[in-house]
C-alpha cells in the first residue's frame, strides 16, 4: 500500500511542478492568468471497519483552477492596445467556416489588410451597435459585428480617416480629415457567473462551458465588466517570487515522496531477504 500512496504523491507533486512551471513560463504573456493545482486526500474503509485503524490511501488531483485576478496595467501609447480594469473579457470571433467565438483579456489588437481589427492570432474583435450619442442599442449576441475601421467618411468619400479614440466605456469614435466624427460602435464585453469554469484554449483565450455559464454581453462600465483602458495592456497576474517559492515547495514534496517510495522498497527487500 505504501508504494501506491507514495506513487500518488509523486504524481501530485509532478502536476504541481508542471502547473507552477507553466505560470513562470508565461510571466511575460499579455493577459495570461495563473493556475493553481488543488488536491484532496484518498480514504476508503468498510462500514464495519474502524477508521481509527485505517491509514489514508494517498492523494488525488481535484482540479487545476485558473485565477482571474487583475494583472498590472502597462502603458503602450497605442490606441488599439486595450486593457480591462475589471472582470470582463473581450469577445472575438475566428475565421470561416467555424467562426468560433472565444474570449480574451489580451487586448493587443491590430488592423489586417481588410481593415478589420484582430487580436494576436487573427480573431476578429466584436462590436455592439450604438446610436449617434454612443449609447448601445442592443446587447443581443445576434447583433454583434466585426470591428472594421472605415477608410473614408460615409458622407464624404474624399475625407479619409484621421484618427480613432476609444472611451472608457469602449465606444469607438472615428475622426475624418474634414473634421467630422462618427461613432463606429462599442467594443463588446462579456462576463460569466463562474469564470473559473472557462475552458482555456491557449494564447490567453477561453471558451464558455456549461460550468462557466453563458456569456453576459454588454459594453464596458456595466456591472462587473469594468472599464476599457486605451493605450494600455494587462500583464500576466504572476508574482515571480510567489511562484518560485511554490516551485521549491513542490520540488521538496516530490523529493519527500520519492524518499518514501525508496524506504518502502528497502523494507520490502529486507522482508524478502529474511524469508530466504
Amino acid at each position: 500500500m505504501s508504494f501506491i500512496t507514495s506513487l500518488s504523491g509523486l504524481k501530485a507533486a509532478q502536476t504541481d511542478l508542471a502547473t507552477v512551471s507553466n505560470n513562470i513560463a508565461n510571466s511575460s504573456s499579455t493577459g495570461f492568468k495563473k493556475s493553481k493545482a488543488t488536491f484532496g486526500d484518498l480514504f476508503a474503509s468498510a462500514p464495519t471497519q474502524s477508521t481509527k485503524s485505517v491509514a489514508g490511501q494517498g492523494v488525488r488531483l481535484t482540479g487545476i483552477v485558473q485565477q482571474f485576478t487583475q494583472g498590472s496595467l502597462n502603458s503602450t501609447d497605442r490606441t488599439l492596445d486595450l486593457a480591462i480594469a475589471g472582470d470582463g473579457f473581450f469577445i472575438v470571433e475566428g475565421s470561416s467556416p467555424r467562426q468560433a467565438q472565444s474570449f480574451t483579456r489580451n487586448g493587443n489588437f491590430f488592423v489586417n489588410v481588410n481593415r478589420e481589427v484582430v487580436d494576436n492570432i487573427g480573431n476578429r474583435v466584436q462590436m455592439l451597435p450604438v446610436d449617434a450619442n454612443g449609447r448601445v442599442t442592443s446587447t443581443a449576441a445576434a447583433d454583434l459585428y466585426d470591428f472594421v475601421l472605415p477608410q473614408n467618411d460615409p458622407a464624404d468619400p474624399n475625407a479619409v480617416l484621421s484618427n480613432i479614440t476609444i472611451s472608457d466605456e469602449g465606444v469607438v469614435s472615428a475622426t475624418f480629415s474634414n473634421g467630422t466624427q462618427t461613432r463606429i460602435g462599442a467594443v463588446a464585453m462579456a462576463s460569466f457567473a463562474a469564470a473559473e469554469g472557462l475552458r482555456p484554449i491557449g494564447d490567453a483565450h477561453w471558451q464558455s462551458t456549461g460550468v462557466s455559464g453563458t456569456p453576459l454581453i454588454n459594453q464596458a462600465g456595466n456591472g462587473p465588466l469594468g472599464t476599457v483602458r486605451s493605450g494600455t495592456l494587462e500583464a500576466a497576474n504572476i508574482d515571480l517570487t510567489e511562484e518560485l517559492v511554490s516551485l521549491i515547495a513542490a520540488q521538496r514534496n516530490f523529493q519527500a515522496n520519492a524518499q518514501a517510495l525508496e524506504t518502502a522498497n528497502t523494507l520490502t527487500q529486507t522482508i524478502v531477504n529474511l524469508q530466504t
